[in-house]
Parts: structure tokens; C-alpha cells; sequence
């Protein structure tokens, strides 16, 4: 491939989201055709994840994008797409809100559940469901991750 030829993540993001909407596609109809998880191939489009060439080659068909795209997705990311500051969308904030007020919540109940040590964010899995509810629907996001102990030398 020419270098004039290869485009950037962020620009296969751009093209993959562009042609998602233009064919009226969820994240679970895409995924379905990937063969993964619909949060993981989100990731992956978002520029989050690194797909092989099999399920690039299956994104790039079903919305009809050129092999350029399908490189773009199979390059190793830069991980963490917010800068430093606060994100000002109000959904990604509400996330930065919840950590600001349950973080040392969340490391306070783990640590006594399981010891000293973390959540893995790579032997890791997330879920986002819809729950209907009469008072308004309700989103349930479940973050599974390995605990990973600290080791003492």
C-alpha cells in the first residue's frame, strides 16, 4: 500500500461511523457480523481496540468501506481517547462524575472483598444494557474485570 493510500484511526473512525448511519446499523448488528461483542466492536471503530484481519475485512464489506479503513483498524492504538481535562459531553462527564464521587468508594469495597491490588482493564469485559422501567428506562453498564494483587518482593 501506496502511503498516500493510508489513512489515519481517527479518519476510519470518521468513515465507519458515516457509513453506520447512512445504512441505518446498531452497534449489535455490526457485531453480529464481526463475530464479537457489540461494546468491544464499538471500542474498536472508536479507536480503542485492534481488530485482526478477518473481522476488519467483515466491517469493511458490510458497510461497503475500502481496505484502507480495514489497515486503520488493525493498527495497535494509542489507548485513552480523553485528554486531561474534564470532558464536557454530559454522558462521558456523568462517567468522570461517578469515578469523582464513588471512586475511592469503589477502591475501598474492592480492597475488602479481595486485598490490595486493581481491576484489570485488559483481562476486562463491559455489558450495556437497556432496562425498561415505568419511571424511564434505565441503563446498566457492567464492568468485568480480573483482580490483578499487588506483589510483594
Amino acid at each position: 500500500m501506496g502511503l498516500q493510500e493510508a489513512i489515519t484511526r481517527e479518519m476510519a473512525t470518521e468513515q465507519i461511523l458515516l457509513a453506520k448511519s447512512q445504512k441505518n446499523l446498531t452497534f449489535d448488528e455490526i457485531a453480529e457480523k464481526v463475530g464479537r461483542h457489540p461494546v468491544w466492536v464499538a471500542s474498536a471503530i472508536m479507536g480503542q481496540a485492534t481488530m485482526d484481519a478477518d473481522e476488519a475485512r467483515k466491517l469493511i464489506n458490510l458497510l461497503e468501506l475500502n481496505k484502507p479503513v480495514a489497515d486503520a483498524l488493525q493498527e495497535i492504538p494509542m489507548k485513552g481517547s480523553l485528554d486531561e481535562s474534564i470532558p464536557v459531553d454530559p454522558l462521558i462527564y456523568r462517567f468522570h462524575e461517578i469515578v469523582q464521587v464513588y471512586g475511592t468508594t469503589l477502591k475501598a469495597v474492592i480492597h475488602d472483598k479481595f486485598g490490595d491490588g486493581i481491576m484489570s482493564a485488559i483481562d476486562f469485559t463491559m455489558d450495556i444494557d437497556k432496562k425498561e422501567d415505568p419511571n424511564g428506562d434505565r441503563v446498566v453498564v457492567t464492568l468485568d474485570g480480573k483482580f490483578l494483587p499487588y506483589k510483594k518482593w
